[in-house]
């Protein structure tokens, strides 16, 4: 494990305010997305995790989308404040769309009956492995990015933009630009609260 590794991880954080300049070729956001998924682990190596890469045009559909969504259901008098942060990931470089194919889950829940209800956990949990680890290779990479769930509201109108198939489940939205600003100081609880060591 190098420095770099562990300085990414302390130095990842949500940032809202991005833009599109390019830091990275798309080959290398590429690279980056495809070692994620080929190497985060997941339960009974189901590999059920399934991810979409937006840029340019498409990138700006999402977030378009989402707002014609959002305004359907988010009263008008408090909407401005909704339509300032969607045009802020839509000033980003891209987004990342994080999916659970069902299908895959529903197989194995039928072969290993004894862990049928585990293994939409076990889904959910493979995918914040995954959602992690492009989020800190993107941050290795000079890109700020921050995690968003406007899923389930977007789900149908996000189907029907880019073709995906009826079993992916989508779990969360990601995304990423150059950042403008630096987001707050944070603070940290005791680590006594929270890790527990016995011998």
């Amino acid at each position: 494990m190098n420095n770099d590794f562990y300085s990414a991880i302390r130095h990842r954080r949500s940032y809202y305010a991005i833009d599109n300049t390019p830091i990275v070729s798309d080959e290398k956001i590429k690279e980056i997305v495809d070692f994620a998924v080929k190497y985060t682990p997941s339960a009974f190596n189901s590999q059920s995790a399934r991810v979409i890469v937006l840029t340019g045009k498409s990138h700006e559909n999402l977030w378009q989308l989402t707002k014609e969504t959002l305004q359907k259901v988010v009263p008008p008098d408090s909407f401005s404040s909704t339509e300032e942060k969607l045009a802020s990931f839509r000033n980003g470089y891209g987004t990342i769309l994080f999916f659970e194919d069902q299908a895959v889950i529903q197989g194995l829940q039928k072969k290993f009956e004894l862990y049928k209800e585990n293994f939409p956990i076990w889904s959910e949990q493979s995918s914040g492995m995954l959602q992690f680890t492009i989020w800190t290779g993107l941050e290795l990479e000079g890109f700020g990015a921050s995690l968003q769930h406007y899923n389930p509201l977007i789900d149908d109108e996000v189907k029907k933009e880019f073709d995906v198939p009826d079993t992916w489940l989508l779990r969360a939205q990601m995304p990423f630009g150059k950042p403008l600003q630096e987001p707050g100081e944070k603070e940290y609880p005791p680590l006594e609260k929270h890790i527990y060591y016995y011998q």
